[in-house]
């Protein structure tokens, strides 16, 4: 089941662990039960910490990893944890040994305020790179508040629920039974939703910052290691770190970086603002910005806070067609990430909107799991490199339609067809599918700063060549400005621009006394 890399890296691991742990198994004599045994037996031959029993769980085949005792971590995976998932196993094993997990203090404090019994089932898919960190986020509440568990459900295993709970995106959790969220969700919001938002009275007291960056991608997180590392006093005001980059796969033009997948890199960028003793203020949303003696960054939760400048770095999303259809069947049907999403449609008709990069490499990603991809592509002619077309002309199971308006996305419960108009003959036609991938390109998100800062007509924030907008002490960079090229290492150099550009302005100007 582990080859030999696997298992000396998991052999590191294993000798982490502070106390013994138990493996408590539901199985039966199914193949999937056979693979989840000899996955258990394996990793327990390797260390005398672990043992394994059998018990009668709700799912077969299951675990659920416990300290040894009476007691119950509250975390379980019905299915083989291996992929993407293969992490969360580790660090759950850890955490359930008695490790504590690493997350801010106040994120412990906030969990263990919660009171109510609450049972979590997530549904992943072992190819989904977003999966993983709400996995784990609920894997950390359940060890952190005993009224809190969480059981993992690789899709593959168990694709009768997977239908008749209509899940057609990952993650998708499950609370008590009702669908609670879907798609990437960070612990902060996972509380959030659960026990509400952080008072604005947490941020009373802060003082004024220095610099305070609005957005957590690659840009927000240069801009605040640029600025930390003059020694002023720097702050981060993030819904999600990590930004668009945590749905990116694989990376391959990171100088210097052969290949690493968007989740990881953004984790390392991560690690890296945390040593220069930055102030990331997580789940949280900038809702307005005003220049007055200090800038001041209004929050949804009501909260003030005060710099003497800031670098707006809200980064980008996915562009909407904006057709009826397409936010009624949002996880159920429409997707927007064919790596986390595509082996939900394994043997089912597709269409991909979109004739660029993104909406080819889709084509070919899903053409090798899907039983036949449309792709629709409104203008004469497909955007995406020609080496890229070239590999998708040869695939039998797509279709190309080129100079086609989509129309509408129907459907029941889920999608069952997408309608588009021959831009051409003026024609409506109809093609049966069960899923519709959307990738048109990146739309700022700057809808906030309409009356704030000078926007291009496609929203993109203007600055000049010191990352400065129109209002003095106020700078931004990354995906959300017009610049000319949107890509991680451009947004990392444009966030080390605005940071000089701000740490420039602070010791040129006189600002009232904190």
């Amino acid at each position: 089941m582990l080859d030999n890399e696997t298992k000396a890296q998991l052999k590191q691991y294993l000798e982490l662990l502070e106390s013994d742990v138990i493996f408590t198994a539901s199985l039966s004599d199914d193949e999937n039960s056979t693979k989840v045994a000899e996955f258990l037996n394996e990793v327990a031959e390797m260390t005398p910490r672990i043992t394994v029993e059998k018990a009668d769980l709700s799912r077969t085949p299951s675990f659920e990893i416990n300290p040894s005792g009476s007691e119950k971590s509250g975390i379980a995976f019905a299915g083989l944890p291996m992929g993407h998932e293969f992490t969360s196993f580790i660090l759950a094993l850890l955490q359930v040994s008695g490790r504590a997990p690493k997350v801010d203090e106040k994120i412990i404090k906030q969990i263990q305020t919660i009171s109510k019994t609450l049972h979590f089932e997530t549904y992943v898919s072992l190819t989904c790179h977003n999966c993983p960190d709400v996995v784990q986020a609920l894997n950390i509440m359940s060890v952190v508040n005993p009224n809190i568990s969480h059981t993992m459900i690789e899709g593959g295993m168990f694709q009768k629920e997977i239908d008749e709970k209509e899940v057609m995106a990952v993650p998708t959790v499950f609370l008590d039974g009702e669908e609670f969220s879907s798609g990437r969700t960070t612990i902060e919001q996972l509380i959030e939703k659960v026990a509400g938002p952080m008072d604005a009275e947490e941020f009373a007291e802060k003082e004024p910052f220095d610099v305070l960056v609005v957005g957590g991608g690659p840009a927000g997180a240069s801009a605040a290691i640029y600025a930390a590392r003059k020694g002023i006093k720097t702050g981060m005001v993030v819904e999600t770190f990590g930004g668009q980059v945590l749905e990116t796969l694989g990376i391959e033009n990171v100088i210097g970086t052969p290949y690493v997948e968007g989740p990881q890199l953004m984790r390392q960028v991560e690690e890296h603002v945390n040593q220069y003793g930055v102030d990331i203020m997580k789940g949280q949303r900038a809702k307005a910005i005003r220049k007055g003696e200090w800038i001041e960054v209004e929050l949804e939760n009501g909260a003030q806070l005060k710099s003497k400048t800031a670098i707006l770095s809200t980064g980008a999303r996915w562009r909407a067609i904006n057709v009826p259809g397409e936010k009624e069947f949002k996880n159920k049907g429409i997707a927007y990430c064919p790596h986390c999403d595509g082996p939900l449609f394994k043997g089912k008709d597709v269409a991909v909107v979109g004739g660029g990069n993104s909406g080819i490499e889709a084509a070919i990603d899903l053409a090798g799991l899907s039983k036949h991809v449309y792709v629709v592509e409104f203008l004469p002619e497909l955007k995406a490199d020609k080496v890229l077309q070239d590999k998708l002309y040869q695939l039998d199971n797509v279709t190309v339609i080129t100079n086609a308006a989509t129309k509408e996305i129907t459907g029941s419960s889920h999608v069952e067809a997408i309608t588009y108009t021959d831009r051409g003959t003026n024609q409506e036609h109809t093609l049966d599918v069960e899923g519709v991938f959307i990738l048109i390109g990146l739309m700022p998100n700057t809808e906030w700063l309409k009356d704030s800062v000078a926007l291009t007509d496609r929203g993109e924030i203007l600055v000049d060549k010191h990352g400065a907008t129109n209002v003095e002490g106020i700078f931004a960079a990354g995906d959300c400005t017009d610049s000319a090229y949107k890509q991680i290492i451009i947004s990392m150099g444009s966030g080390a621009t605005a940071a000089l550009g701000a740490f420039d302005y602070t010791i040129r100007n006189e600002f009232p006394a904190k």
